[in-house]
């Protein structure tokens, strides 16, 4: 069903707005509003000026192409934040959209292209956790080098929101991955042990609705305790829903690709074996073996600058992610996405590695790292197998 939709974005007209507007599925709702989102392009406006006339151009021309591309929204989707859009997005960045296209969904995320070359996203305020470590993140010389150019905040026009309250609303800007490449290949790869903070699963109290959701997904889930209770804690759920995708094991999972001349693909979170995992990773590749060692090489470098950094020796780095983009001539890899990039308590240090504990504040952030260029390894083993052996790749 998805995908059927997915094909025919490029036909909106007025009259599906009210069809879609009774959708039942949340999710959807919100991605078919993203992409509407870049359906209808966007305005560059003034933005607050944090970086030095020297580091920052806006590169004129027409890029309504790569606005209006499915591959935009994934790398859209990849950046995406928790916190629920406003509707001051669009009127302050876009042209006029079709009068029915805030029926899809009642919390749009709050992500758009701004210019050539940037991405625009809703932050909470001049204090949000994600804006403090990009500005943290582009003073250190090694963490710099891992993620996306931060290229300061801008603040748009006040109106009263959602709660009532009137104010001006935030977003930061940052480089737009995609920028520059040329109907590429897209991977969003979901880091660490675990994504949930502490402070979430602290709570011990056990919960019906928690227990209802791990029967619907899997019946045999429950201990007979946990059965005869019919209830769970948080962090038991959290833990199960975890465990459902490589996260704990490897601590990476694959959370969506987009294939040139495809559809984005996102229901991928229970790839579990280091079969299916590289499978997944060698249809990504394609056979590619200079895309394979770029990749690797590239992977590599980040993990030893995340080693040196001292932003990442500070912090715990919870849900963020490996994305990785090529074409024919040329990749690009950045850890993105730092809504949950988290200080650590006084006196407590990480090793990133570590299994996590309650208390111990480790998330596995580089154990994934290493995880993840092993599987690249084997899947470029398996490449260069194939390519001598070309009657067994069905064997590989």
């Amino acid at each position: 069903m998805t995908s059927s939709i997915f094909l025919t974005m490029a036909g909106w007209t007025s009259d599906k707005f009210p069809r879609l507007s009774c959708l039942d599925n949340n999710g959807l709702k919100r991605t078919l509003l993203k992409m509407l989102i870049l359906d209808n392009g966007t305005k560059n406006t003034n933005i607050e000026t944090e970086r030095g006339a020297a580091e920052y151009r806006v590169e004129q021309g027409n890029n309504a192409a790569n606005n209006k591309s499915l591959l935009s929204f994934l790398a859209i989707n990849a950046l995406e934040l928790s916190a629920p859009a406003s509707p001051v997005l669009l009127e302050c960045n876009a042209p006029a959209v079709p009068s029915g296209w805030l029926q899809l969904s009642g919390h749009p995320k709050s992500i758009a292209p701004a210019a050539n070359g940037i991405v625009r996203k809703r932050v909470s305020g001049l204090h949000d956790t994600e804006l403090l470590a990009y500005r943290q993140l582009m003073i250190d010389p090694h963490a710099v080098k891992v993620v996306p150019k931060f290229y300061g905040v801008h603040q748009c026009c006040d109106r009263t929101g959602e709660t009532g309250a009137s104010g001006p609303e935030y977003f930061i800007e940052l480089h737009n991955m995609l920028h520059g490449f040329v109907d590429p290949n897209v991977m969003d790869i979901k880091m660490g042990f675990r994504t949930f903070t502490e402070s979430e699963v602290s709570n011990t109290a056990l919960r019906e609705d928690l227990y209802r959701k791990m029967v619907a997904v899997d019946p045999n889930a429950p201990t007979d305790e946990e059965h005869r209770a019919r209830a769970i804690t948080k962090l038991r759920y959290m833990q199960f829903r975890e465990n459902m995708s490589s996260t704990q094991e490897k601590g990476f999972r694959i959370e969506a690709l987009k294939m040139r001349g495809c559809t984005p693909v996102t229901d991928l979170k229970t790839i579990k074996t280091d079969r299916q995992i590289q499978g997944t990773i060698g249809h990504f590749v394609g056979g590619r073996r200079s895309v394979a060692k770029d990749i690797i090489k590239r992977l590599k470098q980040m993990r030893t600058a995340i080693e040196k950094s001292s932003f990442f020796g500070r912090h715990q780095v919870l849900g963020s992610s490996v994305f990785i983009v090529y074409d024919d001539h040329q990749v690009g890899v950045w850890l993105i996405d730092f809504a949950k990039a988290l200080p650590l308590p006084k006196g407590t240090k990480v090793t990133h590695r570590t299994r996590w504990q309650m208390g111990n504040c480790e998330e596995g952030l580089l154990h994934g790292f290493d995880e993840l260029i092993r599987t690249m390894e084997a899947v470029q083993h398996n490449v260069q197998q194939q390519q001598r052996h070309p009657s067994r790749a069905n064997e590989v």
